[in-house]
């Protein structure tokens, strides 16, 4: 199965191990809760995929990677414990508990949290001596006489031995107690994710036209030749700082991240033709709406691939904005109910209002600390997060001379109002870079395809999907409603992948 397909496994397993009877006990017993095993190849996002999981469901996260540990650190210490037995003492090998199960508890105290994942990458690679520890741990949960707390799910993560010569086989008693899951790398799936990591658009355009090279692995007289999805991420980021700092994004840079010659040399030169079609293009004048007949006509002379990367360009664009816009709408959302609380609050205050709206702030940066110890909030609720965090710093900053509460409260709320304005008149400047975007492709491309390409973008990602439906931009709709977007769009991801072949 695919990545999602996996994720969509493990979070409705987690739903069912977490579920309780109406006497609180666990629906299926603590010892029948198989581990559930990731299988698939290296760099295809088993990790990326637990976190999410974790996130989404609201619970602990504790991950380890099995091939830097020992059987000591994975079992315990020995040490002598002298008991009575029939009268005679006697002297008894026992373990300290182990480093991974104490991390559990740590986790446990840290935040709260009392059910969550126990992630265990890579624990068919583990050493010899680990190994059987490794094997017992699976099939009872105990590492020597200590076991993982109730509540807590074990996912496990693997590779295949042709992706992994250090990986050894479990025996069928193994297997027949584990969730088994094989995953399959899929560029279709990846992409979803890719939209919400805000990957590079030179990455996504170029995929686009290259699918074959999402992920390869090809053994060679010289070793090993890879690129995984994860180097594609990685150095997305990296190419992304780059450009902020005026850094080169060469070959030299690429073969860093693509481990396959042949591709990172391909992307290289791929790159550079992006950036000169970023240039040339002039991607803030069509958003304007004031590009001139030369932008048109030589898009409209284009090759299938030179426009899908002005696609591309354009789409990182409006989506970037639209992104920006969904953040905003978030932490006001979030500042609104912030306020309501406040107002509530000061009706009978017991402290000056500077004072008071000091406490909402330090509970909510306390909320935003233990999240993250937990790992359970995203990135992006951090970032949110972050930016409330700011705003209630300035509002405090706003009231700090204020000592009658009515007035501060009238002082936050006509701020929280002109926010929302500035809020609108982004949206509605969102709105208008999209028509002029679409009407760019109507007066150049007689075909329609490209639109169809880009609003299928737009609603395969997760925030401008969002945005849409909560903004309602006309043009979009009477777009997709005259190209029908989802039969046409169907049709064009096979001429891309028509076009990727034909390249060879």
């Amino acid at each position: 199965m695919n990545i999602k397909e996996a994720k969509e496994q493990i979070v409705w397993t987690l739903q069912a191990y977490f579920r309780k009877d109406a006497f609180g006990s666990y629906r299926i017993p603590i010892e029948r809760q198989r581990p559930i095993f990731l299988m698939g190849p290296p760099g295809i996002g088993k990790t990326a995929i637990v976190e999410q999981v974790a996130q989404e469901l609201g619970v602990g996260l504790v991950s380890y990677s099995m091939t830097h540990h020992t059987r000591q650190s994975a079992l315990g210490l020995p040490f002598i414990e002298h008991k009575i037995y029939g009268g005679k003492e006697v002297a008894v090998s026992e373990y300290t508990m182990s480093e991974i199960i104490a991390s559990v508890y740590d986790k446990m105290e840290q935040t709260g949290w009392q059910e969550g994942i126990l992630f265990l990458d890579e624990v068919n690679c583990v050493s010899e001596t680990l190994a059987p520890v490794m094997l017992q741990f699976l099939q009872y949960k105990v590492f020597g006489r200590h076991r993982v707390p109730d509540g807590w799910i074990i996912v496990a993560a693997g590779n295949p031995p042709e992706y992994n010569r250090s990986a050894r086989e479990f025996d069928i008693v193994t297997w027949d107690r584990l969730k088994r899951i094989d995953i399959e790398p899929d560029f279709t799936v990846w992409k979803e994710y890719a939209h919400t990591r805000h990957i590079h658009a030179a990455v996504m355009t170029y995929l686009e036209i290259k699918t074959k090279n999402f992920y390869k692995i090809e053994s060679t007289v010289d070793g090993k030749r890879f690129v995984t999805a994860r180097g594609w991420c990685d150095m997305s980021d990296m190419i992304v700082l780059c450009e902020e700092m005026q850094h080169p994004v060469d070959r030299r840079l690429v073969t860093q991240y693509l481990q396959n010659d042949a591709i990172a040399k391909d992307f290289a030169a791929y790159y550079d033709l992006f950036t000169k079609y970023r240039t040339d293009y002039q991607i803030d004048r069509i958003l304007d709406g004031t590009e001139d007949d030369v932008i048109r006509e030589r898009a409209a002379a284009a090759k299938f691939d030179e426009r899908l990367s002005l696609i591309g360009l354009l789409f990182e664009a409006i989506s970037t904005e639209m992104g920006q816009v969904m953040d905003s709408y978030h932490v006001l959302r979030e500042l609104k109910t912030s306020l309501t609380a406040i107002k509530k609050s000061w009706k009978a205050p017991v402290r000056a209002p500077g004072e008071e709206l000091q406490l909402v702030m330090d509970h909510k940066r306390n909320a935003l600390d233990k999240g993250r110890q937990a790992g359970v909030l995203s990135e992006e609720r951090q970032r949110r997060s972050h930016f409330l965090l700011q705003i209630l710093t300035q509002e405090k900053e706003r009231i700090q001379s204020e000592e009658d509460h009515a007035k501060a409260f009238a002082l936050l709320k006509k701020d929280f109002q002109s926010r929302v304005k500035r809020l609108n008149d982004q949206s509605a400047d969102v709105n208008r870079h999209l028509s002029a975007l679409l009407h760019f492709f109507r007066k150049t491309f007689s075909s329609g395809r490209e639109r169809v390409i880009l609003m299928t973008e737009l609603m395969s990602c997760r925030h401008t999907t969002e945005y849409i439906h909560l903004y309602q931009p006309a043009d979009y709709f009477a777009n997709s409603q005259e190209l029908l977007v989802h039969d046409r769009g169907l049709q064009l991801s096979d001429e891309i992948k028509k076009l990727a072949l034909e390249d060879d």
